[in-house]
């Protein structure tokens, strides 16, 4: 299957295996090495390691974007809402090593933020149907919530458990339409 697809593309996708099990040693060499190409060719692609990294920490934030658009089916934005949650947790708990790199290494965090946004802006639309009045806090309360969950989890703090991570992020959807005080 990884024949059929570009050679950066090969690159990428090899080297995300070898992230998610755990290998030390991501170097280019050691990435032409597992890929079956010449030790010079993943240059041609990444000028340095930082380069790849960034490029790994892209394809991360594409693949979790993708799961907030797969989880967005609901009509109801307050379903939808909690399902884009439980998506990215569990995103997280699938992904641990790309999910640090995106968010707590350096090679997410050199990116660009518009580059980074797409599961979060698709979230932040959910929030803003059901509290257009308070979207940009809903927004950050919501993203807090989830992220300290899915960080919880990747730390060993919070036990697999997505019917109470969907209550909780729930308990999130309703106090975002509940009143506000006068």
């Amino acid at each position: 299957m990884l024949h059929s697809l570009s050679l950066r593309d090969r690159l990428l996708a090899q080297a995300l295996i070898l992230l998610e099990r755990g290998d030390s040693d991501l170097s280019l060499r050691a990435l032409a090495r597992e890929t079956g190409v010449s030790a010079m060719a993943p240059y041609r692609h990444f000028v340095d390691k930082a380069a790849l990294m960034a490029a790994i920490a892209l394809t991360g934030f594409t693949m979790l974007e993708k799961n907030a658009e797969q989880a967005d089916q609901a009509y109801d934005p307050h379903a939808a809402l909690v399902a884009q949650g439980v998506a990215y947790i569990a995103f997280a708990r699938r992904h641990s090593a790309l999910f640090r790199l995106m968010f707590a290494d350096g090679a997410g965090m050199a990116l660009p933020e518009h580059q980074c946004r797409g599961a979060y802006d698709a979230m932040a639309r959910r929030v803003a149907e059901l509290a257009p009045d308070r979207a940009d806090a809903g927004a950050l309360a919501c993203w807090g919530l989830v992220h300290g969950l899915a960080t919880l989890a990747l730390d060993g703090r919070l036990a697999t458990d997505p019917a109470g991570e969907a209550a909780a992020i729930e308990i999130m959807a309703n106090a975002l339409t509940a009143a506000r005080p006068v």
